[in-house]
């Protein structure tokens, strides 16, 4: 059996993610073509490393063997984390790399400065589905018509919020774009 294990980002795995992002969204059965549309544009690689400069274990990747077969995209959002995608990659698909990393998640980002996590879900997606609620997240509730029309499930787990302070989202604004750009110049 293959060895797991999970590990931060680096800028040198921002192409191999986002190709593996693009694919998933352009695969997938459960979305329509002007929400894929919508997340591929929105998920492009200014915004991956914008996660990335906030804190590399928003793009979490998932390694068999020391080989990336998946990962996992989020942002923290006042107070919660939000997942944006989590996925395997098609060479690693029939193997146990989800389940494994659905419990790294929950072990890295339950460190006391979120309150949850949630996601949110396409009411037919049923194998996703079962595997959050085999992890403890609840389905909160149906959202009709949430986003491009389309049905969304609220999916939430409950963490331990300790830490009094609360992020601003995803958003790094200028100074940060700014000391990212000289870091990327002076190769830091």
């Amino acid at each position: 059996m293959a060895e797991m294990t999970i590990r931060a980002a680096t800028s040198a795995d921002i192409d191999l993610v986002h190709r593996e992002l693009m694919d998933v969204i352009a695969t997938s059965p459960y979305y329509s073509d002007r929400f894929k549309a919508h997340e591929m544009g929105r998920l492009n690689k200014n915004f991956l490393r914008t996660l990335l400069a906030l804190d590399p274990w928003h793009i979490m990747i998932m390694c068999a063997d020391g080989e990336a077969g998946g990962a996992m995209v989020s942002g923290p959002e006042c107070g919660a984390i939000f997942r944006y995608w989590g996925w395997v990659f098609p060479s690693h698909r029939q193997t146990k790399l989800g389940m494994f990393a659905m419990r790294a998640f929950d072990e890295h980002w339950d460190n006391g400065r979120f309150h949850k996590a949630y996601t949110f879900v396409r009411p037919e997606n049923e194998v996703t589905r079962l595997l959050l609620k085999r992890y403890g997240y609840k389905e909160t509730c149906l959202l009709e018509k949430h986003i491009f029309g389309q049905d969304y499930l609220l999916i939430e787990k409950p963490y331990t919020k300790v830490t009094e302070d609360y992020d601003s989202g995803a958003n790094i604004g200028r100074l940060g774009l700014l000391k990212r750009r000289i870091g990327q110049l002076v190769g830091a």
